[in-house]
């Protein structure tokens, strides 16, 4: 199996009118410049949308068979700050990996939220199933629900989230 990467790193989103200097392209995906918050969204062909902020560390992964043409991302590997993902059913699987968790689904909106010492995964609406990369214990989350899963605690406990930090979260989405 060969893999396809495409890398997004350090974005500068809204600073200079040149802003699609900063752009990556991601293989079968159109991106689009945001400047209020900054951000980049990436509209793919299958139907999947990558929200990604400014500064986003993203790594898109496609992994194709010998001979076949490139697709639409199956896997992003996150390292720093937040993606916003949209997938309609029936147009997966898709899994984001970060330093801490590995947040699956099959058709859904969720955002993942990736610092040094954590992964906060919240679900807009649809299931996403969680797991903990190095023990394998996983959750799934339905609308409304979140996890925070970290290196310090072996629990993967899903809250239903607050109002107040479900709205400080989209706001970064301009949601």
């Amino acid at each position: 199996m060969k893999f396809f990467k495409y890398i997004i790193a350090g974005l500068f989103i809204g600073l200079t009118p040149a802003l699609a200097q900063g752009v990556q392209d991601i293989n079968g995906c159109t991106p689009t410049n945001l400047i209020d918050p900054p951000r980049i969204v990436y509209t793919c062909e299958n139907g999947l949308v990558i929200e990604a902020e400014a500064m986003v560390e993203i790594e898109a992964i496609q992994p194709l068979q010998e001979g076949d043409a490139a697709t639409t991302p199956q896997l992003i590997q996150l390292n720093s700050n937040a993606v916003l993902i949209s997938l309609p059913t029936g147009q997966g699987p898709f899994q984001i990996m970060t330093p801490h968790a590995i947040a699956s689904v099959r058709g859904t909106t969720y955002v993942v939220d990736v610092t040094a010492e954590k992964t906060a995964v919240f679900v807009v609406e649809g299931v996403v199933a969680v797991a903990k990369d190095n023990n394998g214990i996983s959750v799934d989350l339905k609308a409304g629900e979140g996890v925070t899963v970290s290196d310090q605690n072996p629990l993967l406990e899903v809250k239903t989230w607050p109002l107040e930090k479900v709205t400080g979260l989209m706001a970064r989405f301009a949601k």
